[in-house]
């Protein structure tokens, strides 16, 4: 049976959902497509969820709302349970489980392939990482599960205002977490503290400067020093004091200024071109940086007056 993972179309069938819902997907570890989706439906036609097929995978869920008097089973098992909002539960894709959809329900769901875990514990020099714990029904107080969805909610909602290197740093934290919570990863060689080498930094910033845009991928940036992306990433935040695609938003606004200050460009122009999706996703990202907008910054710079455009 070919796998497909829990994402997309796939999702689609299995919830009953009458669209197809937004999907981010990274493939930085052995090219596994680790994914995030979010699913809702307020008003859902009372039947049982579709079928998945067997894969070795997990799906790790973040409920957004209470699910009173659950049904769920897997292999002939059948429990009911209440489902609470902010809990994280784990399901076994081997196991082949389902459930009954007869009231409203919102979840976030992270798509775990066994090969994503295989390369992380490759990537730290660990032995193979144990089988999830997979207790039907049985969930979890998982603060950091809480906080990685948080920021990847705002990401699925505004999937145009976000770069990849955001999506694959993200997703490489959640992969990490859930081996060491869930799967009992233990770290085989001791954590570098250091930073990349200075001609590796300054390479690193070229690449990034380079594309302002953001389509490149931690995977790729990595690949240009023979490294794996879980010591890239550690050792960029070593050096910098900044993640990759934090650093990228911080370049994209000091471009931005040097356009403001040196060309009589519209706003909306200029947000473009140092590769945000558009002035208001600019706006937000400078005011947060700055302290103000980008067009009373332009007017304090200049002393010209102009209003915002």
């Amino acid at each position: 049976m070919k796998l497909t993972g829990f994402y997309g179309q796939t999702v689609k069938r299995f919830l009953h959902l009458e669209h197809e819902p937004v999907s981010l997907i990274t493939r930085s570890l052995r090219n596994a497509e680790i994914a995030v989706t979010e699913t809702r439906d307020d008003a859902p036609v009372p039947r049982s969820s579709g079928e998945m097929g067997l894969q070795d995978a997990y799906v790790v869920s973040l409920k957004l709302n209470d699910y009173p008097n659950c049904e769920i089973w897997e292999r002939g098992n059948t429990i009911k349970t209440d489902i609470r909002a902010g809990a994280t539960y784990v399901y076994d894709m081997k196991k082949d489980p389902r459930f009954f959809i007869n009231k409203p329900f919102h979840s976030l769901h992270f798509y775990l392939p066994r090969s994503s875990l295989d390369g992380i514990a490759e990537q730290s020099a660990a032995p193979r990482v144990a089988e999830l714990p997979s207790q039907l029904g049985v969930g979890h107080d998982d603060p950091v599960i809480r906080h990685i969805g948080g920021a990847l909610l705002q990401a699925l909602r505004r999937p145009a205002e976000t770069n990849q290197l955001f999506i694959d740093y993200m997703m490489l934290a959640f992969t990490t977490h859930a081996a060491q919570a869930y799967g009992g990863l233990r770290w085989g060689v001791k954590v570098s503290r250091g930073g990349l080498a200075p001609w590796q930094l300054k390479r690193a910033y070229e690449k990034l400067d380079a594309d302002l845009g953001g389509t490149l991928s931690l995977q790729q940036l990595a690949a240009e020093f023979g490294l794996s992306v879980s010591y890239f990433s550690r050792a960029f935040r070593a050096s910098t004091g900044l993640p990759p695609h934090q650093w990228l938003l911080r370049q994209r606004v000091k471009a931005a200024m040097q356009l403001m200050t040196l060309r009589d460009l519209p706003l909306s122009e200029i947000a473009i071109a140092v590769g945000f999706a558009n002035q208001s996703h600019f706006t937000k990202v400078f005011s947060a940086q700055v302290g103000v907008s980008p067009a009373i910054w332009r007017r304090g710079s200049s002393g010209s007056g102009e209003s915002e455009n």
